[in-house]
């Protein structure tokens, strides 16, 4: 948390903060919402429970110096057979998704901040040089290379022969999934304070759909990039610097024909995809480690890391789960019949999405797991800080049997 206020306050002195009291009192408003502040309450302790869910690691491994104590987005990509990560220093690793072994290791020898996402056999990652990087997910070689406007902390994302980056200036830029060439760009202004966010943008139905500064929500269109609609989905307030924050910074989500969206002080969100005609708005619930959608309802991880359930359709809460209050929980991520989160000392937490009790645990790492957990086949990825990269089954899952795990070199 240190790290991030340190970046955050440099990010303020580069985009015009002025004043030194400025700078007291957003570090102080901003620790106080990432919990961190000595007013805020501290983590909650673990008590031992019975778990009625068994988790077991199916198999762990290491991948380099993990996020090597940064504020980065370095996170598990999942394919059919396939688990893929990479470190700070630039080590990229493929492993099989089934038992873990490893399939092949490469050094691209470049500072990577965020990735890797796959795309059509190829991965792609996003570095602090302002590089866009494309691999073979075969054996790792480097395919294309290319250059953007600033370094990329959002997750790239992969549409068909598009490629679409966020940088941390505010540019969105769309490449060729093939060579890596520039179709469009598209600036926006950033306000003069704002949020160092991991959040990234979400394509959908032809649309790139993007949170950013002030509250508002943008739709491009995929082909040109050009501006389909504007909304304003939450309004800046107060009289202080801190107070006025707004950012729209974590990942929406699409289902149907609504947009989700939450952000810093920006509120929970549903917004027509069609318009962005602001359909229901709960000011009170925001966060900025984001969402998860089911058919009927939604799971917000809030910004003291207690875990709500809301009706999809109002925005009515439905449960609220904070016996991990202030354990600095990843995205909620579905599962089964349960919601997982990752939390600050490498630990899993299952919940019942019927009443958000909690159900199962198990511990990953002792480093933090800041990126939001993978489901794939109803088993979980999950990468952590420290580097380890995991597999863990629920009871029930499919997949390989959770009888013995394996550490792998």
């Amino acid at each position: 948390m240190r790290r991030f206020l340190i970046l955050f306050l440099y990010s303020l002195l580069l985009t015009g903060c002025s004043g030194l009291g400025a700078l007291k009192e957003a570090a102080s408003g901003i620790g106080e919402y990432f919990g961190s502040s000595d007013n805020v309450d501290p983590p909650a302790e673990l008590e031992d429970f019975e778990p009625a869910v068994k988790m077991t690691v199916l198999w762990d491994a290491s991948v380099g110096k993990g996020y090597a104590k940064q504020y980065v987005n370095l996170v598990p990509a999942v394919t059919e057979d396939k688990v893929f990560a990479a470190d700070r220093k630039g080590k990229v690793q493929a492993r099989s998704r089934l038992n873990g072994d490893k399939l092949w290791s490469v050094d691209i020898e470049l500072p990577v901040s965020a990735g890797p996402v796959a795309g059509e056999s190829k991965l792609i990652l996003g570095t602090s040089n302002a590089e866009v990087v494309a691999l073979s997910d075969g054996d790792g070689s480097i395919l294309w290379k290319t250059n953007v406007s600033s370094e990329i902390l959002a997750l790239p994302r992969v549409e068909g022969d598009t490629v679409v980056v966020r940088s941390s200036d505010g540019r969105i830029t769309a490449l060729d999934e093939k060579t890596g060439a520039t179709r469009w760009y598209h600036d926006r202004t950033i306000p003069a304070l704002s949020i160092r966010s991991r959040g990234s943008p979400t394509i959908a139905d032809d649309l790139v759909l993007d949170g950013y500064g002030s509250g508002k929500l943008i739709t491009l269109s995929l082909s040109d990039g050009k501006p389909e609609w504007e909304a304003t989905v939450a309004l800046p307030h107060g009289r202080s610097e801190i107070e006025r924050l707004v950012d729209m910074d974590s990942d929406p989500i699409v289902k149907g024909d609504t947009i989700y969206v939450t952000g810093y002080q920006g509120g929970v969100a549903a917004v027509s995809l069609r318009d962005g005609e602001v359909q229901w708005r709960r000011t009170e619930l925001s966060s900025y480690a984001g969402m998860a959608a089911a058919r009927r309802t939604l799971f917000v991880t809030d910004a003291s890391s207690d875990v709500w359930q809301l009706d999809i359709r109002s925005g009515a809460d439905l449960w609220k789960q904070d016996e991990l209050h202030q354990r600095r929980l990843t995205t909620p991520v579905l599962v089964k019949d349960y919601v997982v989160v990752g939390d600050l000392e490498g630990y899993l937490h299952l919940l019942s999405q019927e009443d958000g009790s909690l159900v199962g645990r198990v511990r990953v790492d002792k480093n933090p797991i800041e990126a939001a957990p993978v489901v794939f086949d109803d088993v979980i990825y999950v990468y952590t800080s420290g580097g380890t990269v995991a597999a863990v089954a629920v009871e029930g899952s499919s997949g390989r049997s959770p009888d013995d795990r394996l550490r792998l070199e």
